[in-house]
């Protein structure tokens, strides 16, 4: 990812009209998950994700922050997911995930979006495009004539996983979710922005999610796949076999930080919290808000 830097120390400069150090803004933004596809549905894509340093203030204008919400898993086998919702902070727009797709559903592709959706279990199935510096493809079946299985949505880390096909059910297996991306801008190690495992049939063996996506479901009674983590951007699991609804993608979030000798905000809304932590002061939105410095 050639924007992604999970860490340095950062140092102020002083403004020449106060005095005052001038921040140098960390941030890390990630879109909302897209939700999966239902009936064999492919897990959703993850958030896009945006991190890095260097973000340029202007004194006493307010800079807009959005967090976007999770897709909608697909209600059953003949419907998709949805994308998730854009993360935006100022100029920085973080891409919401892709969707997931039902196996019965017409069309061959996952969603496009920050990291793609996987693709339903039909043979011909593909994943959908990730958007590039955020994150990656969703995984894509295999060509094979008996498949049970669909395939894992993109992560920010690595691309989602295709299903594996058997020749009798036991065999047959959902694509993982694609990894995420682990920074600990808040102090602690977070992963961030996994994708969503795909669903299987009852004997077969469901995608299993990165960090923060959601679990595909192994079911012949309809089971629903697993939502994603709210405030990870991570993509929902695939619903199992009979109708079985696709899992929610996981809202998005929200973070800045910079060094605690530069001055606090003059004021800020829509704030979760506000943290002091190894010489920085942090600022995590999991609803949207404003900032002004």
């Amino acid at each position: 990812m050639s924007q992604t830097l999970l860490g340095g120390i950062l140092s102020g400069t002083l403004n020449p009209l106060t005095g005052q150090p001038t921040a140098t803004i960390e941030y890390l933004v990630v879109a909302g998950g897209g939700g999966a596809g239902g009936d064999l549905g492919g897990g959703g894509g993850a958030g896009g994700l945006l991190t890095g340093t260097g973000y340029t203030i202007i004194p006493g204008s307010a800079i807009t922050v959005t967090v976007g919400s999770g897709g909608t898993g697909g209600a059953n086998g003949s419907t998709n997911g949805t994308n998730g919702a854009n993360s935006v902070f100022g100029s920085l727009t973080a891409i919401g995930g892709g969707y997931g797709k039902a196996d019965a559903t017409s069309g061959t592709a996952g969603g496009s979006g920050g990291s793609g959706g996987g693709g339903g279990s039909a043979t011909s199935n593909t994943g959908g495009a990730g958007t590039s510096g955020q994150g990656n493809a969703g995984g894509s079946s295999y060509t094979a004539s008996y498949v049970q299985g669909a395939n894992g949505g993109g992560g920010a880390g690595s691309v989602g996983r295709s299903n594996s096909p058997g020749s009798s059910r036991p065999l047959d297996q959902g694509g993982g979710g694609g990894t995420g991306i682990v920074s600990s801008i808040t102090g602690s190690p977070i992963q961030y922005a996994g994708g969503g495992g795909g669903g299987v049939n009852s004997t077969g063996t469901a995608g299993l999610a990165s960090a923060g996506g959601g679990n595909g479901t192994a079911s012949s009674s309809a089971g629903a796949g697993n939502a994603g983590v709210a405030n990870t951007g991570g993509g929902g699991g695939g619903g199992g076999i009979n109708g079985g609804p696709g899992g929610n993608g996981g809202s998005g979030i929200v973070i800045i930080r910079y060094p605690a000798n530069c001055a606090p905000p003059v004021s800020t809304t829509g704030l979760q919290q506000v943290l002091y932590n190894n010489g920085y002061q942090i600022y995590v939105w999991t609803s949207s808000g404003t900032i002004t410095f």
